[in-house]
């Protein structure tokens, strides 16, 4: 269980559950109004106010872009505290050098108490490994910190298949145990018992060109093999996203972020990173990219929650009330069912042609711009305690004030 703020947000990762996160780690973003370019801290802010709106989207995530407006030493503390005020949904904690990783622990200390963070898991953590077979002392001091504070930490390899790991899908998975489990060992020769889940991010490569590629067949073997591995040794499983490697968010970006999303649904993923926003390899973050992303979400929840076989679901009653050549448009059965029966795009245009045209002609990425828009201008902060808040405040500010700023 990952605590939030607010407890009706509070999330269990392993089990059946499958929890989404959006995308993680990006330089770039782009909007159609300012095309591609660099980051700030106010793009992180309307990610996420985004996240935070979105009903299929259980976390907040963490680095959801990075803010390169501000110094790489601070920004973590930026970055931690809109998470903590723009939302009240879980987070995830700062890995880019142990004393990041220890100021997110303070600032959850301050969040939800110390005795609490000390004896509940309020943050997850991205440990990644660099492939093949090395750990570096960035990520494993981050983990100390987490691990020490009963925080969670995802072990996961980060491999580009036939350049950090073999070409075969067993060879793959082969590397990808031994990398997991080595961490997952460190971590309890730490604190036994600190949570972790078994991560796994694997693409494919372009053999001509020697680019990543996404929404592969190979990817999703990998996927789906990874995931027997974490169930067998009862550990909760991070791996898929909406992944892709197209430039623009077009039908590229669309096919391959959905073979993607699908297998994480069907591979029994339950954390899944980079689920919404994910565009260039993961090099940028795309507010139309994001919402389009969301709302597709919201068919692996559909289909994730099964088929209902009960009365109601039988609807016995309806088939004998209209009987041969009829129509159940009015029947009771369908009255009371129409509302709930088949899931509804909050995105997609289902207008007859003429409409449509009428109204602009407009395709998926002008409705997902126009979405955007109408998502900031409502959007509502969470409460939150004034002396919280300000305390917090505080605490970045001291910190800020503590160092010089450093862009390296």
């Amino acid at each position: 269980m990952q605590h939030a703020r607010n407890p009706e947000r509070s999330v269990e990762i392993g089990g059946k559950s499958l929890v989404t996160a959006p995308v993680y780690g990006p330089p770039f973003v782009r909007d159609r109004d300012g095309g591609r370019r660099y980051a700030t801290l106010a793009d992180f802010k309307k990610f996420v106010k985004l996240g935070y709106m979105s009903k299929y989207l259980h976390h907040s995530g963490g680095t959801v872009c990075e803010p390169t407006d501000v110094p790489v030493n601070k920004r973590h503390l930026d970055m931690l505290l809109a998470h903590m005020v723009y939302s009240d949904k879980p987070f995830m904690g700062s890995v880019t050098e142990p004393s990041r990783a220890q100021d997110s622990v303070d600032m959850c200390e301050i969040l939800f108490g110390k005795d609490f963070v000390q004896n509940n898991t309020v943050m997850t953590s991205l440990i990644n490994i660099n492939s093949p077979l090395t750990f570096d002392s960035i990520m494993m001091g981050a983990l100390e910190v987490f691990a020490s504070n009963n925080q969670a930490s995802i072990i996961s390899p980060f491999i580009v298949g036939g350049a950090m790991a073999p070409v075969s899908v067993v060879g793959t998975l082969t590397q990808v145990l031994a990398e997991v489990l080595a961490g997952i060992a460190y971590s309890q020769i730490i604190k036994p018992g600190a949570p972790v889940i078994f991560g796994t991010f694997v693409t494919s490569i372009d053999m001509n060109s020697g680019a990543p590629t996404f929404g592969t067949p190979e990817a999703s073997q990998i996927l789906y093999g990874a995931g027997q591995l974490a169930r067998r040794m009862n550990l909760p499983f991070r791996s898929g996203g909406g992944l892709c490697g197209s430039k623009l968010p077009d039908a590229q970006a669309a096919y391959e972020s959905a073979n993607t999303l699908n297998a994480a649904l069907l591979g029994g993923v339950n954390f899944m990173l980079h689920s919404c926003g994910w565009l260039e390899g993961g090099l940028v973050a795309s507010f139309e990219k994001f919402i389009m992303d969301a709302d597709h979400l919201g068919t692996l929840q559909k289909m994730g929650l099964g088929v209902s076989a009960d009365e109601n679901g039988q609807a016995m009653d309806a088939i004998r009330e209209v009987g041969p050549s009829g129509h159940y448009l009015g029947c009771d059965h369908t009255q009371r069912n129409f509302k709930s029966a088949f899931w509804r795009s909050n995105l997609f245009d289902y207008k007859p042609f003429e409409t449509w045209y009428e109204e602009g002609a407009r395709d998926t990425y002008s409705l997902a711009v126009d979405r955007v828009a109408h998502q900031l201008a409502s959007y509502q902060q969470p409460p939150l305690d004034p002396e919280i808040l300000a305390a917090l405040e505080k605490y970045v500010a001291d910190k800020k004030a503590a160092m010089p700023d450093a862009f390296v």
